[in-house]
């Protein structure tokens, strides 16, 4: 895995990409990439970002990582899974929960970057079926959504996730348009409008409308709401669907609506007791005034499934992948998006916690790829990528500044280790042993990190200079 060796990066796959689609699904599969077209959405330009060559080590790290992933999810995994056409031509999900949506839609972005970028690996499945099975995923997923689909038993949306699986589904067809006809561009735009206008409607309170889920963990007289389940998470990956609506359709009514409502969230994700009484203002926002709770603690922790729990630290990713979002579109990112950063990624390094046998640690382990939970694990063993996606994330952004040692170290050793664990396979995956990862999902979410993190490298690390901004 390691020795796969960088390869140029174009900005979007040549014209051999699309051999053999026209015969599968028709003709006008390959409009422009340039031009807003009936939905509005707004394509990636792909002529004006430059090229990355993934040459430096992070890059070739990320590469590998990336390359097997997406090799072994549109591979072996999409071929075990989608046996079938139904009648009306797409591919069967075989339900509308997570496990039918949501995994689909993360190895859809890892598939797409990987296709995009020219770091597929096309050992086993050739790039032109993989460009199939990757459209298959992401036309199905956009027309089985509610905005796009009456039939109560295939519907997906309005859920508690359901922003997290529009967000990857619509990412991945941003990078696809140029492959996806008129109609399927137009149930990827109607969708995620759906679920970002779902969004706007909540407050500072609540997520959705003026009841049920809650922003925070701790109101702000103490009141805690959800002991032990900090918010973070859900508002970071909401925030994410707005994000890609505003930039996906920035003359949209609402995309003014989706703008202000990501901040919003954002803010609150990583909101501090500290915050609660600051006069800072980020992105029109006065913490003191708007807060009215937290999610983390003073020190940059946080608790889920009742406990303290690092997975879940690190789940600060979502916020930081606002980077390349905006980026695509040549835009600078909300800097709400890079808030508390520093003092979580704080916490992980250097922050010393108790050892059962006495002493202490802090929860990266010095010189290794180790990592100590506190109050133990509830997912499984091996989370390596997990968490040297993050340094790597916080590297490109500069979130690490006065912390020692620096995030590079870290992701260097992380990664390694997330090759290692690759290396015992020949198929591209990651995980043997179920108790290693315990989440279904384990792949898809390493396709769908590494999809991220390699696009923010692309911006990061441009030919044209770093393409990275906040504002």
């Amino acid at each position: 895995m390691s020795d796969l060796p960088a390869l140029s990066r174009r900005r979007f796959l040549g014209a051999t990409s699309a051999i053999g689609l026209t015969g599968v699904f028709g003709a006008g599969t390959t409009g422009t990439a340039l031009a807003a077209d009936g939905s509005g959405v707004v394509p990636v330009n792909w002529p004006g970002l430059g090229s990355y060559p993934g040459a430096d080590a992070a890059g070739k790290r990320v590469t590998a990582i990336l390359a097997g992933s997406s090799r072994y999810l549109i591979g072996p995994w999409y071929a075990a899974t989608y046996t079938r056409y139904l009648p009306d031509g797409y591919i069967d999900l075989k339900g509308t929960d997570e496990r039918a949506v949501r995994l689909p839609a993360m190895a859809a972005v890892a598939a797409t970057t990987a296709l995009v970028t020219d770091t597929y690996d096309p050992r086993t499945l050739s790039a032109a079926n993989a460009t199939i099975r990757t459209r298959n995923l992401i036309r199905t997923l956009a027309a089985r959504h509610r905005a796009n689909n009456t039939d109560t038993a295939t519907r997906w949306g309005n859920g508690w996730q359901t922003a997290l699986w529009a967000y990857y589904t619509a990412l991945a067809g941003w990078l696809f348009w140029d492959r996806l006809a008129a109609d399927e561009r137009d149930h990827l735009a109607a969708m995620l409008v759906w679920e970002a206008d779902r969004l706007t409607t909540g407050n500072d309170v609540h997520l959705i409308g003026t009841g049920g889920e809650q922003l925070y963990m701790t109101r702000r007289d103490g009141t805690v709401v959800t002991p032990g389940d900090s918010k973070a998470e859900e508002d970071n990956w909401s925030a994410a669907a707005l994000s890609l609506a505003a930039v996906m359709m920035p003359n949209h009514p609402n995309a003014a609506r989706w703008t202000r409502r990501n901040v919003e969230l954002l803010l609150a994700a990583a909101a501090r007791p500290a915050d609660l009484t600051s006069d800072r203002t980020i992105n029109g926002i006065r913490l003191s005034t708007w807060l009215r709770g937290t999610n983390i603690a003073d020190d940059g922790t946080l608790h889920n499934h009742a406990r303290l729990h690092p997975l879940y630290m690190v789940a600060f990713d979502q916020s930081l992948y606002q980077g390349f979002v905006f980026g695509l579109a040549n835009r600078a990112a909300p800097k709400a998006a890079l808030h508390n950063i520093t003092h979580t990624y704080a916490a992980l390094v250097d922050k010393p916690f108790p050892l059962p046998g006495g002493g202490t640690s802090p929860i990266y382990r010095e010189n290794s790829a180790e990592i100590y939970y506190p109050e133990g694990n509830d997912w499984g063993t091996h989370f390596p990528f997990y968490f040297g996606n993050f340094d790597l994330l916080v590297t490109l952004t500069g979130q690490d500044t006065g912390i020692d040692p620096a995030a590079a170290k870290w992701e260097r050793l992380h990664n390694n280790a997330q090759l290692s664990l690759m290396s015992r396979f020949t198929d591209g995956r990651t995980y043997g042993a179920t108790s290693e990862n315990t989440y279904y999902g384990r792949e898809h979410r390493i396709g769908a990190m590494a999809g991220q993190a390699y696009l923010t490298l692309f911006l990061s690390r441009n030919s044209t200079g770093n393409r990275l901004r906040w504002a």
